[in-house]
């Protein structure tokens, strides 16, 4: 062994050489190995962390979808069932069914509904009308008269025909009571023999209930009795038609129709695929007339029935009058059919007492106006309060994370629409300005609006700022227009209703609105935020920036305002941080009342008013005003872009009008001179003191920029984009126009500058005087000349333009005239 080592020990060197070869050839053998493992190792931990990753957005993506979908978890401000007959059955029927003429339902998720049509018989069977429609054509047509709970007055001109539509409720038993209508018909204009006019009343069931029709001589339907879910037993009775004078009898030929419903969207289409005109009309010694009549209905393609439809039809020569009464099952003791005699007579009470709550609210007659004026601003609260309607279903919403739309949670909303037409649905941003005027005349109907609203919050805080429940909704939208995106806002107005509606607002209901007024106001500071502290953006402007002369801006409300020409998060939007500054002070308002910790709320309400920190961020130099900020090229336009050739055989493409960017846009203060300008002034956040502020009156009262005979118009002459069109299919809409509910919050504004110490306090009255005058003319004549209320007026002639009518903030005339704000 002793051998053994001394002869490694005489080799050391040698041995020890080699061996580090042999472990080298070893090692390098075993190298590609050792590699290949620590790469499967990697990519495992890769494609774990992949994997891990995927997972986690999927999971992201799956909240995400759940909270859009998932309603608020704070207790309703609404409490359940308090919309029922029980609760609330003043309210429980009323004309809640703005989209059409005149109609009636319940305020029940599938509700028993009633409704008028009429058809002017000509020799091609003339014009069915049911849904209100621009198109119709009709002179005019509106509500004179309307409690907005217990009765009504409508006068609708189609052509020669005059007809007046008018209801009654009387209050008994356990199911919302009975209700009459009295429609009378006359014409007017050339004489001769009138048309023969069909009237159509009708009732229907959306998949519940039941309907029993009641014959007389097998041809004319005296009377319906059925059943309904919160309705109990009811009769429902059409009664023969008078001469005008309600008494005498008036000759009629009569028809009915009973027929599967394939749902109350598509009522007219029913209808209308069921006339024939093999029916005569021939009254004593009178000509014998070929009409159009309800006959047979055999289906609609493609919808499978799923309601019943009875309907009455009276045909004959106006003038006539007819009635309609509707009689509740749990009703006893009642002193008489509300028909003839006791209907004139409850008519009668009904509007004496509207003309005493009216002049008592608002005061006109006291401040001067004479009985024409008065009549107007009557029929102005009453078309908002006749618009008021009851919706239920699932809006259509898709998040951010989501690729495909879903279905919102069952909701119902309680609410008025912009425009019996054209909107016949709820808008958030829209229903605030109607509350402003809803809560002076019964400031509980505007609580419980406004609780409705609330109602429809998400988990997240959001609310869709279009609601579109219901398949009677869904018809009257275009299918783009139907999706609800979650990161889209709309201005907080129902904030300014709520603080009128605070300081006698019971604790209570504050206190069930307080947890969604806070989770509303945390998702515009966490959803909407700026690019700097104390700033804010509008999420959701149009992604396709070369469509358009200026990406629409539509979670503003202001739609196509200009705002800077790339959209960018570099952007700061002036509205939107001045609606933020009114939701500070509101809910420290509504904080204190509840003796809740308002100090958040009061500091960033501060932070907000603050004038320094508000010229620094939003005061332009080289505009004299205030404006947005961000990526913005003034020297933008549309152009035609000439088509591409056609291919053989196929007709030319046509040229289309495209954005023209013909100097790169920098980040810089928006030039565009409006509405928008003027926000720190609507929503008083600048002081009586401001040195801005008399640069502000200033363009207010210039007429090269804002002011008109008609009210301040909304983009300044002198700006680059004042008319023009966005793109080939889009004229301005707010590019110039004068919209009502700015000049309100205007004039609401200018009135507390004149009364508050400062050396803007005379200049700020005069303006005052001279805007309100002028936009109440405006309003007024344009009323008498077309009969309407519109959407926005011409800025250059004061014609109403837009949809109408627009009794929707166009309303807020009445409160100017009272000069109440």
């Amino acid at each position: 062994m002793a051998g053994e080592r001394r002869r490694r020990g005489g080799d050391g060197a040698r041995e020890r050489t080699r061996e580090r070869g042999v472990r080298r050839e070893r090692e390098q053998q075993r190298g590609p190995g050792r590699g290949r493992v620590a790469l499967v190792v990697t990519a495992a931990a890769a494609a774990l962390a992949l994997g891990l990753a995927a997972a986690v957005a999927e999971w992201n993506r799956w909240s995400a979808a759940a909270r859009l979908v998932t309603p608020h978890p704070a207790p309703p401000a609404l409490p359940p069932g308090s919309t029922g007959p029980l609760a609330s059955p003043h309210r429980f029927w009323g004309t809640y069914r703005p989209h059409v003429y005149f109609g009636m339902k319940t305020r029940s998720p599938r509700a028993l509904v009633t409704g008028l049509m009429w058809l002017q018989q000509g020799e091609g069977g003339g014009s069915l009308r049911h849904t209100c429609e621009q198109s119709d054509g009709l002179s005019r047509y509106g509500w004179l008269m309307h409690d907005g709970e217990n009765f009504g007055i409508q006068e609708i001109e189609d052509g020669g025909l005059v007809l007046k539509t008018e209801f009654v409720k009387r209050a008994g038993g356990e199911h919302g009571g009975d209700w009459s209508w009295r429609v009378t018909a006359q014409t007017q204009g050339a004489g001769g023999r009138a048309p023969l006019l069909s009237l159509f009343f009708y009732v229907a069931t959306d998949g519940q209930g039941t309907l029993q029709p009641q014959l007389e001589n097998g041809t004319r339907l005296a009377a319906v009795t059925g059943t309904a879910e919160e309705l109990g037993r009811f009769t429902l009775t059409f009664l023969r038609p008078t001469a005008e004078n309600g008494e005498d009898p008036k000759y009629a030929s009569y028809n009915y129709l009973e027929a599967a419903s394939p749902g109350l969207h598509r009522l007219t289409e029913v209808v209308r695929s069921s006339l024939s005109n093999r029916f005569v009309f021939a009254p004593p010694g009178g000509p014998r007339r070929r009409f159009f009549a309800v006959d047979a209905f055999g289906g609609l393609p493609g919808e499978p029935p799923r309601g019943r439809l009875l309907l009455h039809q009276v045909t004959l020569e106006p003038p006539a009058t007819v009635e309609v009464t509707f009689e509740s099952g749990s009703a006893a003791g009642r002193p008489g059919r509300l028909a003839g005699g006791v209907l004139s007579a409850a008519l009668a009470r009904h509007a004496a007492e509207f003309e005493r709550r009216f002049e008592e609210t608002f005061g006109l007659g006291r401040k001067g106006f004479p009985p024409p004026q008065r009549r107007f601003a009557q029929a102005a609260l009453s078309e908002l309060l006749g618009g008021v309607g009851y919706f239920h279903g699932r809006s259509l919403v898709r998040s951010p994370l989501q690729e495909r739309p879903a279905p919102g949670p069952e909701a119902a909303l309680f609410t008025a629409v912009p425009s019996r037409s054209f909107f016949p649905r709820g808008f958030l941003w829209d229903e605030g300005f109607h509350q402003l005027l809803l809560a002076r005349w019964d400031p509980a109907l505007s609580r419980e609006v406004i609780a409705h609203w609330l109602d429809l919050m998400n988990a997240e805080g959001w609310i869709p700022r279009e609601q579109i429940l219901g398949e009677e909704a869904r018809a009257k939208v275009p299918p783009e227009f139907l999706l609800q995106h979650s990161e889209t806002a709309n201005p907080p107005t129902l904030l300014l209703a709520l603080q009128r509606l605070l300081p006698a607002a019971p604790p209570p209901y504050l206190r069930r609105l307080f947890p969604r007024l806070r989770a509303w106001y945390d998702w515009y500071n966490r959803t909407q935020a700026g690019p700097l502290p104390l700033t804010f953006r509008w999420r959701g402007r149009d992604p396709q920036p070369e469509r358009f002369l200026n990406p629409k801006t539509l979670a503003s409300g202001l739609d196509d305002y200009p705002r800077a020409s790339h959209p960018s998060p570099e952007e700061r939007h002036l509205d939107l941080r001045c609606w933020m500054a009114l939701a500070s002070r509101v809910l420290a308002e509504a904080a204190e009342r509840l003796g809740e910790p308002a100090g958040p709320y009061r500091e960033m309400e501060r932070a907000l008013s603050d004038n320094r920190l508000l010229e620094q961020l939003h005061w332009a130099p080289e505009l004299g005003a205030f404006a947005d900020y961000g990526n913005h090229s003034a020297a933008v336009g549309l152009r035609w872009q000439r088509a591409a050739p056609a291919a053989p055989g196929q007709p030319p493409p046509a040229p289309r009008l495209v954005r023209e960017v013909r100097e790169a846009p920098r980040p810089r203060f928006v030039g565009a001179l409006g509405y928008v300008s003027l926000f720190p002034l609507l929503l008083q956040l600048l002081r009586p003191d401001s040195p801005r502020l008399p640069a502000v009156l200033a363009a207010m009262r210039s007429e090269r920029q804002l002011w008109t005979p008609f009210g301040l118009r909304s983009l300044a002459r002198d700006s680059p984009l004042y008319m023009q069109r966005n793109t080939q299919h889009d004229p301005p809409y707010w590019r110039g126009s004068v919209w009502v509910n700015i000049n309100y919050l205007a004039l609401r504004a200018l009135r507390g500058y004149a009364e508050a110490e400062g050396p803007q306090r005379e200049r700020a009255a005069e303006i005052y005087r001279e805007l309100r005058h002028n936009l109440m003319a405006n309003l007024y004549r344009q009323y008498g000349e077309s009969g309407f209320l519109w959407e926005h007026y011409s800025d250059s002639t004061g014609r109403g333009q837009g949809c109408h009518p627009f009794a929707g903030w166009s309303a807020l005339v009445v409160l100017v005239m009272a000069e109440d704000y």
